[in-house]
Formats: C-alpha cells, structure tokens, sequence
C-alpha cells in the first residue's frame, strides 16, 4: 500500500483501505461522496435518489447534535467533506458563532439550488 491513491482501495473491505481511499481521493472523486439524499417529493421529481450537496440548497439534517434543523448550505468543503449550514452553529469561548461541520450522508436536500443548469438535466 505505498501508492498514495488508488482506486482499487475502494473495492477492499478492509476498514482501513476504504478510510485511506476517503481520505487519499482526489477532489473530483471527493465531489462526489458529498452526495446527500432527495426528498422524496424531488425523488419523483428528479428521478434520482441522491444528489451531491452545493451551496444555497436547502437541507435538513438527519442525524447528530442538530437532527431536525432545517436550513441553508453556507458552504461545502470538498476536502474535508462536509457542509456547513445557517443555523448550525456552535459558540466560541468568546461568544463568536461558527458553523459546525456536517457529513453529507447525514443530510437530505429539501429544495434543490438550480442556478446551474448542467446540474439536473431531466428538467
């Protein structure tokens, strides 16, 4: 395993491989771990059943410390993968807000941000 990446870490079913494929993968591959489920109302509507996250779509978490809070993507890390969405948010010591990272599998998209229009093309 000198390689620093290579796809055929993803088809292990060592713990280890699949988290060093996560982590190794390049951002074009990361891009697309950051998929999150349809509603089920954009599920019929798209015909697919999960979506990657962009900013401006509007998602409600599913799991974790925020499950239920519904709001807008503020930002996506694709290196880190995780969205970060108004209204989850922590305090600092110092009183500042900061946006709590989110795992996209923990999410799913209510309504979807369709300024791009290569990202649906059923429509």
């Amino acid at each position: 395993m000198k390689a620093y990446f290579s796809k055929s870490w993803n088809r292990s079913i060592q713990p280890r491989k699949q988290r060093k494929y996560r982590y190794n993968a390049h951002l074009h591959l990361k891009q697309k771990l950051l998929s999150a489920h349809l509603s089920a109302e954009l599920r019929k509507r798209y015909g697919k059943r999960s979506i990657p996250v962009k900013k401006n779509d509007t998602v409600k978490v599913l799991k974790g410390g925020f499950k239920g809070k519904v709001g807008k993507v503020n930002s996506v890390s694709i290196k880190k993968l995780s969205a970060y969405i108004d209204g989850v948010e922590s305090s600092r010591r110092d009183g500042t807000k900061v946006f709590v990272p989110v795992k996209a599998s923990n999410l799913m998209i209510i309504e979807l941000n369709t300024d791009d229009s290569r990202r649906i093309k059923n429509e």
